[in-house]
């Protein structure tokens, strides 16, 4: 089923992002930050496939799931929104695994660039 791949990641990142908007984690503590680390994110991770593409290290497979849209040669459609998916992820747990420490350490953590508690 073409397209179910990238259904599937963009469900994901829906997941996220409202985890996100729950608990202030990235995006909704601050914005700015979290946009700017994504797109570094992304770009430095769609260099590192460009270099393995070139090298012939990172190869498409055939998948029935990918809408078979190719940015170049090797690089599908999905992969951008992938790596997207996956700074954005990594941000989130971040700021979870910070919450947690400023939890289990006996302090209140912050949510908001106002200092407001986000328990």
């Amino acid at each position: 089923m073409p397209g179910l791949y990238l259904a599937a990641l963009l469900f994901s990142l829906a997941g996220v992002a409202l985890t996100d908007a729950r608990l202030k984690l990235a995006a909704w503590r601050d914005p700015r930050r979290t946009i700017i680390a994504v797109i570094l994110g992304t770009v430095f991770f769609l260099i590192w496939d460009a270099v393995g593409i070139a090298t012939g290290v990172f190869v498409k497979g055939d998948s029935p799931l990918l809408l078979g849209i190719d940015l170049a040669p090797h690089l599908p459609l999905e992969e951008p929104v992938f790596l997207i998916f996956l700074s954005y992820l990594a941000l989130v747990l971040h700021g979870a695994a910070m919450r947690l420490r400023a939890l289990r350490a006996g302090r209140r953590p912050v949510s908001g660039q106002g200092g407001e508690s986000a328990v």
